[in-house]
Order: structure tokens, then sequence, then C-alpha cells
């Protein structure tokens, strides 16, 4: 899939890549998709599933590709100057020119605006989710890390420039290398810059979950040209990210993405509501929200 300003939504064919032959590896586009203009200007698409969610200087626009070669138009989340999105379990992000915003889209064509939730944020750009934070390439305020362990309460983590190096972040990438945690950050005018997030020696607790991340600037290089965008690392340990898509088979005949269906199974109780564990520990049953 791929979001241009003028056209909107065009997906590409790609199966030639899968079947062993190199003298026909070339792309074609498939289905060029704008209904009623919905998609002018369009930015930054996230998958989930099979639902899109395509930002737009309007907004959020939500696309139903289960039917890939037929895109069908489910609605327009209004958002001034919507920038980029990330979806983790129930909940998509959105930057915006004015912060980063929360919905809540346990049900996928209906998302909603979770009251509250929102960081004011002077000019941020792409943002990455790791488990319980969300790092965002926030300009002029460098990189962002916001702890999202509470997704309707999010808050500032921590703000890192390392005292102005870091000045014009476009865009983030969390990845691992062996056991330790990196970010990669598109730093714009300034260049490429890595910094490690967990090691032995910053964090004796890089072991858990989501260990806090205690960034170091380890490495950086200018680029002839604004860095702005990059591509995706490996994620940590795991074998289907949060949006339901495989990464890895571990090795596994017949290892495949969980269904919709089956996903749910995870958090609905039987009447459909969530369901939530208590802070206090006593979680003798779920309980809805």
């Amino acid at each position: 899939m791929v979001t241009d300003s003028v056209e909107g939504l065009y997906l590409v064919d790609i199966l030639t890549l899968g079947d062993r032959n190199p003298t026909n590896n070339f792309l074609k586009r498939a289905v060029t998709w704008n209904e009623n203009h919905v998609l002018d200007g369009a930015r930054h698409i996230t998958l989930a599933g099979y639902m899109a969610y395509i930002t737009t200087p309007k907004g959020v626009v939500v696309v139903d590709l289960d039917k890939p070669l037929s895109p069908r138009y489910v609605t327009t989340l209004p958002l001034a100057d919507a920038r980029a999105t990330a979806v983790q379990f129930r909940y998509l992000f959105v930057t915006a020119g004015d912060g980063l915003h929360v919905y809540d889209i346990t049900e996928m064509a209906a998302p909603k605006k979770v009251p509250g939730a929102f960081i004011p944020m002077r000019d941020p750009h792409k943002l990455y989710l790791a488990r319980t934070y969300a790092y965002v390439a926030a300009g002029p305020e460098g990189l962002i890390i916001v702890d999202i362990k509470k997704a309707q309460q999010p808050k500032i983590y921590q703000k890192v420039t390392f005292d102005g190096q870091l000045n014009d972040a476009r865009d983030v990438i969390v990845a691992t290398t062996n056991a330790s945690l990196f970010a990669y950050v598109a730093d714009g005018r300034n260049g490429f810059k890595l910094l490690q997030l967990t090691s032995p020696e910053s964090q004796p607790n890089f072991y858990g979950f989501s260990p806090e991340p205690k960034p170091e600037l380890i490495a950086w290089r200018k680029t002839k040209k604004p860095a702005l965008a990059l591509s995706k690392g490996l994620d940590r340990d795991r074998a289907v990210d949060e949006t339901g898509h495989q990464i890895a088979i571990l090795g596994r005949l017949g290892s495949r993405p969980f269904t919709r269906e089956e996903m749910e199974a995870f958090f609905r109780l039987e009447d459909g509501k969530p369901f939530v564990v208590r802070d206090d520990g006593k979680n003798d049953q779920f309980v809805g929200e």
C-alpha cells in the first residue's frame, strides 16, 4: 500500500517477488483509489489487519481493505494537520500539528477519541510504539518518549535532545540487536543518529518486559540531504506484532497471524465488553471497563 498526496492510495501487487523467477521482478500498480477525494493530501498509512488508517491534512481516513482490490471508505476522524499513525492493541496513536492524540479502536471501524488523552507538542512527526512507551520524533524538541502503560492517560517520560544535538527529529524506529534496545532517528538537517536505549551498564533491569529506556547517543552520521524517514527494524522478540501482522514463524510449520476473532478472545468478555485487570491485584475475575 502506498499513499500519494494527489492520487490518494494505490496498491501494488508484489506476488511476483515470491515466484522464484528473478526475470519478472517488476512491480505494477493494481488499484488507485481516492473516492470523492477523501485522500487528498494523503501522508502516512498504518495497517491493522485489513483496516487502514491514513493521515491527511483534514484528519485520519479509515479504509476497509478486506477486499484489497475494492477499497471501501469507512469514516474520517476530524483532526487538523494529521501527520502519522501507529497502532498497538486497542489503541490508535496519531501525531498532528498540535501534538499526540489517542483513539480507542476496540471497534476498528468506529474509532473513538479518548477524552483527555493528548500530549501537546510543538512540531511532532512520525512515531514508534514499543510496548509501554511511544517514541515521537518531535522536530525541534528532539525525541519525546511518552509513557503509554495506561494508553488512556499518556504522560511524558522524557524529552531527549542531548543538550541540543538532537533538534530536527523527523522519524524514529526502535529495534533490537542482541539483548539491547536501540532507537534509530532521522534527525532532519543533522542527519542520522543512533541511540542506545538499554544496556547492562545503564539499565540493570534491561531483561524485563518493558524496561525504562535510558537513552545514550552512541553514533551519528551527517547525510548529504536531510534525513526524513527510516525503514523498519527488528521488533523485540515477537512473532506477531500488535497489529496482527506476522513478523516471524519461529521455525513452526503452519504458523500464521491471529484472526481478528482470535485476537478478540484475549481482550473481550462474553458480552463483548473489553476486560481489564485491577491495579490492586485483587483479580478474582475480569471486569469490564
